[in-house]
């Protein structure tokens, strides 16, 4: 069995992914604004979710190794953590973070 590997098409930097899908220029707009959207919220949660850390981290008077310690990650993941460095995180592994230091996250819906 062969797989096929070959590069037909690359869409540009910048471009309407849902056009080159095949979607209405309408719907593909919409489309488009809907998932920027999403992309934007997402890395909203996320940056507030890195102050919080970064914030406690800050009142504990902690170096970046010893955060990392208790936080059960390495020294570079915090720094990418005190940078907003949102694209190398989920939201579950900031929570997760955050609880491990005795903070809670709740959600608010609405």
């Amino acid at each position: 069995m062969t797989i096929d590997t070959n590069i037909r098409h690359v869409t540009r930097a910048g471009a309407n992914v849902f056009v080159e899908l095949g979607f209405s220029a309408e719907e593909a707009k919409r489309l488009h604004a809907a998932s920027q959207k999403q992309i934007n919220d997402t890395r909203l949660l996320k940056e507030q979710l890195m102050t919080e850390l970064s914030t406690w981290i800050e009142q504990h008077h902690l170096r970046q190794a010893e955060a990392a310690e208790i936080l059960m990650v390495s020294r570079p993941r915090v720094s990418d953590v005190v940078n907003k460095k949102t694209t190398k995180f989920t939201i579950d592994t900031l929570v997760e973070m955050l609880s491990r230091i005795g903070k809670p996250v709740t959600l608010a819906v609405g």
